[in-house]
């Protein structure tokens, strides 16, 4: 089992919590007497994580708070729930992550890859900024993947707008994660707000099957015969939000609890200033403001 340190008086937020990884990242946080705020897009999921997570640790205080993850204007309103349960927050891991087969667009008009694995985690690193420097020391947790490597960043085509393959859009979002996770800590360098990024590892959950067809069986055949149990994938994400050995370390990567060199591309410091003005224009955040008062 993935054991966090103790974390008694720190408050945790957790995107994707409902299962896989996320879920374990917050039972454990919640086991180590973290508070969690246990975020996922299905009431009813979340409703049964929450309970599942109270019943394992008698003393969890557990929240749930449910928000499509797709649409900045839920991520705004989750922000602003957050903010009014809790006065401080320790700890921000970003989680929720997908793939998906086809091209396909939110109701705010972008391509659903994009819209969760990279304009969320900027977003919600945002606005909840103002409680992580008031909390500090505090962490935020972003879970990219290896498959970032051998890819890099066509800025004329970040959504799939002229050519879409479903792991070529999964690949590059979380090559994206990496040189906002870099550029984060860059501009947070003189706080005491780190980021870090993880690679979990090919997990067993029940990543992919939200794909209907041979595209969501292929992952699932493939995560039931070499994928690791979540309890191990979350061993990382767990390391970086809890351990005091990395207290003080931002701006790296982690495999298995060890920091380790990314891709070539990820450390691109261009790459990573122009695609931050790229989010800054989607999501109407100014360039050159790390956050607003919630």
């Amino acid at each position: 089992m993935a054991a966090a340190r103790p974390m008694t008086g720190r408050v945790c937020v957790v995107t994707g919590a409902t299962s896989g990884i996320g879920y374990v990242t917050a039972l454990e946080l919640a086991r180590a007497g973290a508070s969690v705020a246990a975020v996922g897009r299905d009431a009813n999921r979340l409703a049964e994580a929450v309970t599942r997570i109270g019943s394992a640790v008698g003393n969890a205080q557990v929240q749930g708070f449910t928000a499509d993850l797709f649409l900045q204007s839920e991520v705004r309103r989750l922000a602003s729930e957050i903010g009014r349960a809790y006065p401080q927050v320790h700890v921000l891991v970003n989680n929720a992550g997908a793939v998906f087969s086809k091209r396909d667009q939110t109701s705010e008009g972008f391509e659903r890859t994009w819209a969760l694995n990279v304009v969320t985690p900027f977003l919600l690193t945002h606005l909840l900024l103002p409680r992580l420097e008031a909390s500090a020391p505090a962490r935020v947790v972003n879970v990219s993947s290896a498959a970032h490597g051998g890819v890099t960043l066509n800025f004329e085509n970040l959504q799939g707008e002229n050519r879409y393959s479903a792991f070529g859009a999964y690949s590059r979002s979380k090559l994206a994660v990496l040189l906002l996770s870099y550029e984060f800590a860059r501009r947070l360098a003189d706080t005491r707000v780190t980021v870090n990024a993880l690679h979990p590892g090919f997990v067993s959950t029940g990543f992919g099957k939200n794909n209907p067809g041979a595209f969501g069986g292929v992952i699932g055949f493939f995560s039931f015969l070499f994928g690791i149990r979540p309890q191990r994938g979350a061993r990382t994400t767990i390391f970086l939000a809890s351990d005091p050995s990395v207290e003080n370390v931002t701006g790296k990567y982690f495999i298995r609890s060890h920091e380790v060199a990314s891709s070539p591309a990820s450390y691109d410091g261009a790459a990573g200033a122009r695609l931050w003005d790229v989010l800054s224009l989607q999501t109407g955040i100014p360039t050159d403001v790390l956050a607003r008062p919630l």
